[in-house]
């Protein structure tokens, strides 16, 4: 007889409260960056713990976030639950990215193994099929058949026109990115519009990076741009291909104000990628902790909570690749989110 872990979802979020107070925010965040060793940052952190290198400490992170969602969606039913189990797709979409980078550029598949996360077995992928695929047939073919088979069967013709990883990782990236979309739309009507809010910024920070980095970086084409847009989002396929059609970058980010950012940096000649992404994360850390507080004991917060643990754990890996490099404490702490300018709004 299978074993069904009883629905209580104010046991869950009063949990989280509790942990809410114990992540690695504001000055707790503060203070993590002024240490200096691997080793004092996995004692502040996890007491007992035992990492050798920086790779297990990130893997820890990671896999650890990705066993927290399986147990929402176990303590979930519905909507609630089917939303926990997408979220976990995230890293295996990121596994994906990098076997497609390595097959789009050429790189060894030894070299590809050492960015891969170990996942559990649900969310495990053919690695020696996809690393000895040696066209975008094969490569296909070898992925889990499902929404992100499809998805990046869609990006064929883009990919034939343009031969870039770009192009396969925005195709995967938009094939989760609908599925996001489409099951927090699913979510019952008193957590839908907070979390919705957390998922469209996250789906227009991609929209903006396609724009970004895809037209103004890498000069690819407007037209097959384009076709990567991902529907429902905050920022339209009309606002998305004038932004692709913008004369420069800062002229495509005006048209982001609203959608997916709050507002451009005065000075004309420090607007980059690298900036308007940190904007965007920014903003969605701020949309997650104002849900978080929104939905104090529903559904909504467990959603929020998530996006605040999502942020904690890429400052986190930020932080330990900062102590690795040997990086001064205020060097890291600008590329944490939120940024140093924007760490008191909340």
């Amino acid at each position: 007889m299978v074993s069904v872990l009883p629905v209580d979802l104010d046991y869950l979020v009063a949990r989280l409260h509790g942990r809410r107070g114990y992540l690695a925010e504001a000055d707790r965040l503060n203070g993590l960056c002024r240490l200096r060793s691997m080793p004092d940052l996995v004692r502040a952190l996890s007491p007992g713990a035992r990492f050798t290198t920086v790779a297990e400490f990130q893997q820890g992170l990671i896999l650890q976030m990705v066993s927290e969602l399986a147990d929402f969606a176990s303590q979930l039913a519905g909507s609630g639950a089917a939303l926990m189990a997408w979220l976990r797709v995230r890293v295996q979409v990121e596994n994906l990215k990098v076997l497609a980078r390595a097959f789009a550029t050429g790189k060894t598949s030894e070299l590809a193994r050492q960015y891969l996360v170990a996942l559990p077995a649900d969310l495990g992928l053919d690695i020696e099929a996809l690393t000895d695929a040696d066209s975008f047939e094969s490569f296909l073919t070898a992925m889990p058949s499902g929404v992100l088979r499809l998805g990046l069967a869609e990006a064929a013709a883009a990919y034939q026109d343009m031969p870039r990883p770009i192009v396969l990782e925005a195709a995967l990236d938009r094939a989760y990115f609908r599925e996001l979309l489409k099951r927090t739309k699913s979510l019952p009507s008193e957590a839908r519009g907070d979390s919705l809010s957390i998922a469209k910024q996250e789906v227009d920070t991609f929209h903006l990076m396609l724009v970004a980095r895809g037209r103004f970086t890498y000069g690819l084409s407007a037209e097959r741009l384009a076709s990567l847009h991902v529907g429902g989002a905050g920022i339209s396929h009309e606002r998305f291909c004038r932004m692709l059609d913008a004369g420069n970058l800062r002229e495509a980010a005006q048209l982001a104000v609203g959608p997916v950012l709050s507002r451009l940096p005065e000075d004309e000649e420090g607007l980059d990628a690298a900036t308007l992404e940190t904007l965007a994360w920014n903003r969605y850390l701020r949309l997650a902790r104002r849900a978080f507080r929104n939905n104090h004991m529903g559904l909504g917060a467990v959603v929020a909570f998530t996006a605040i643990r999502r942020i904690e754990v890429a400052n986190l890996i930020t932080l330990s690749e900062g102590i690795r490099t040997d990086m001064e404490p205020d060097v890291i702490r600008r590329r944490l989110v939120p940024s140093d300018e924007e760490v008191h709004r909340v």
